[in-house]
């Protein structure tokens, strides 16, 4: 590459060589980092522009947007300003010292933000892991809701917590796409996820109405349909909304404009980027002056979610961890915060991730993603209105693909997933603002550090009682191919066998996951290499759990107790069942890399929740789970990966 186009990169924070997956340095094409630069607002098309951009480099000898501070840090400022601190009161510091935690400001212009050291250490427990639009009950509409988690939390033993998968918004017009990771709003909910009837204002409707909104209830699918079921209840809701208290639109800015947003959604379609022109940023004349009952509508909808979600983790209040929310890696650029925090986002990106194991042609999730600089100018508030909204329901948040806060793989347009590069953030800020934000909601982070992660990453998250992921597929030493035995496993971690991208257990021995990626053209290599792999993968997790005394038989119920009996025995703080496994289910829940060609999110658990909470492997594995006793484990050696 050449010298002037990396120096180039380099100041703007974009790799131009990366260690992958397997631990090989990898060179990124030239292409790739034009590109991205380009999505920065920097032009790198030809030498001259280059030379151009590089002569325009911002060299900042004064103050950053944001100071990030460990608690107890302190810093030196060039000269006496005044300080802000967030309890209002103020005063003229040369230095920054002795701050308590939290979010000040320096000057006019400056945010400064105290985090914590570290998080307390979480307990030690386990549970489950729940995709829950794939639970269903007699009493929800199509798919899993609300009502079935709080049931779920009642009749799963002693867990101590519960994950989730996403629950953020959704634009709310069809057609309604599956995926939970692409959401058009991190910061709100999916009202896809209400029961219709725990409504106060169902309650309060005359029997006739009542009846009205029951004859609304789809019909149950083979496949979930997320339209099917958001029209329903959509017309449920519009029938209650004559019995709704006034909404106060005034009370939360942010609530209300992202009610604005539904509403315009609903008249000129679900993407922002197809609106008339004068209606394209939030801040348009137009669109202050847009009046519709729609948003006080689209508000209370939001208000019933919230009231919904405070129940369900009220329901878990005596669980170690209770309810832990998931965190999708972006959002639909199309969306409601596409189009809200368009100053804040990088116009153009398709976040995703380069080649691994499972996934060995990149993964292109088409989501948007933050501009580190213009975050920093921003004072991060995005990102922290974002955290604080779903801490407000949350015992823990699980961060999907945590990397991503210290760098993130950026697709430019017209090339493929494996033909992105990363962008850096600063992990200081990210990483400090999410422990901040957390220790004020007394919540436990998990960080999903798998496929191409740096050990700084895992050893960062372990310095702050964050917990990394450790899963049974992944937790093996690369170069020899052999899974690690139990007392190897990270302390700080949440272990599972597999997870939503993930095969099943029973998929997995079943080799499912070659039969269906060969079928959809989603291998790299061939499909008798793929083959053979299985195969010797198969045997050595079989071997595993026959040398830890674990595997009584082959049969597949026998060695997903095994597995089970096996992530028991780790020294992890958390451990978690998938229902998916237990019930022995060997779709998995997504298939990176496919859109129509899979059902992805949309496979519904085989029983309703009466039978899966009787299932005696689901019984089998909540015992044993529930008498594993972490500290009794050896403590493994320092750096495994997990």
């Amino acid at each position: 590459m050449d010298a002037k186009l990396e120096a180039l990169a380099t100041a703007y924070g974009v790799a131009t060589r990366y260690e992958n997956f397997q631990r090989r340095d990898t060179e990124v094409a030239p292409a790739s980092v034009i590109g991205v630069l380009g999505l920065l607002g920097v032009d790198a098309s030809t030498p001259a522009a280059v030379e151009t951009a590089l002569a325009g480099v911002k060299r900042t000898d004064g103050l950053p947007g944001t100071i990030v501070l460990r608690e107890g840090q302190r810093r030196d400022l060039p000269a006496p300003a005044e300080l802000t601190l967030e309890d209002g009161t103020t005063r003229t510091v040369d230095a920054l010292e002795d701050l308590p935690l939290g979010w000040h400001r320096l000057g006019e212009t400056i945010t400064v933000v105290v985090v914590p050291v570290e998080l307390p250490k979480p307990p030690d427990t386990w549970g489950w892991m729940l995709q829950l639009y794939a639970l269903h009950s007699a009493d929800s509409w199509g798919m899993g809701d609300l009502g079935d988690l709080r049931s779920f939390v009642e009749q799963c033993g002693d867990a101590g917590l519960i994950l989730l998968n996403p629950l953020h918004a959704i634009t709310p017009v069809p057609p309604v796409p599956a995926s939970p990771y692409s959401p058009s709003s991190r910061r709100f909910a999916n009202p896809m996820y209400l029961r219709i009837t725990d409504t106060v204002e169902f309650r309060r409707a005359a029997g006739s109405v009542q009846n009205r909104i029951l004859a609304l209830k789809p019909v149950k699918t083979d496949l979930i349909d997320y339209t099917a079921v958001w029209e329903a209840k959509l017309a449920a809701l519009e029938l209650l909304w004559p019995l709704a208290e006034p909404v106060d639109l005034d009370a939360d800015p942010g609530l209300t404009d992202f009610a604005r947003f539904c509403a315009l959604a609903e008249e000129h379609g679900p993407d922002w980027h197809k609106w008339p022109a004068e209606l394209r940023r939030p801040d348009a004349p137009a669109v202050q002056a847009y009046h519709s009952d729609r948003i006080a509508f689209h508000a209370w909808i939001q208000h019933l979610v919230e009231q919904q979600l405070d129940a369900a983790r009220e329901s878990a209040a005596g669980m170690p961890v209770g309810i832990v929310h998931d965190l999708a890696v972006g959002i639909d650029p199309a969306g409601a915060d596409g189009w809200l925090l368009q100053d804040s986002l990088a116009p153009g990106v398709r976040a995703g991730a380069p080649p691994d194991a499972f996934n060995q042609l990149g993964q292109d999730w088409g989501l948007a993603a933050w501009r580190p600089d213009t975050l920093i100018e921003t004072g991060y508030a995005a990102y922290r209105d974002m955290l604080r909204r779903i801490f407000r329901h949350a015992g823990g948040l699980r961060v999907d693909h945590v990397a991503g806060l210290w760098r993130l793989w950026w697709v430019p347009p017209g090339l493929g997933a494996a033909e992105g590069t990363y962008v850096h953030y600063d992990p200081e800020a990210m990483l400090g603002i999410l422990a901040l934000e957390a220790k004020r909601a007394g919540a436990v982070v998990i960080g999903e550090d798998l496929g191409t992660v740096l050990p700084e990453m895992t050893d960062t998250l372990e310095r702050m009682n964050m917990l990394g992921s450790s899963v049974l597929w992944f937790t093996r030493d690369w170069d020899t191919g052999e899974f690690r035995p139990s007392a190897d496993y990270r302390r700080n971690a949440l272990a599972s066998i597999s997870t939503h991208d993930l095969p099943t257990a029973a998929g997995f021995l079943a080799g499912e996951q070659v039969k269906v990626r060969a079928e959809l053209g989603q291998l790299a290599g061939t499909v008798e290499q793929e083959w053979a792999t299985w195969r010797a993968d198969k045997a050595a997790l079989l071997a595993l759990l026959r040398a830890e005394g674990l595997l009584a038989s082959d049969e597949p119920a026998d060695v997903v107790l095994a597995m089970h009996e096996f992530l028991a025995r780790t020294p992890c703080r958390l451990v978690t069942a998938s229902l998916y496994d237990v019930l022995l289910e060997s779709r998995q829940p997504n298939l990176p890399g496919t859109f129509d060609e899979y059902p992805n999110w949309r496979i519904p658990l085989r029983d309703d929740l009466s039978q899966v909470t009787t299932d005696p492997l689901f019984r089998k594995v909540a015992e044993i789970l529930g008498k594993r006793n972490p500290e009794t484990a050896e403590t493994p050696g320092k750096g495994i990966a997990g």
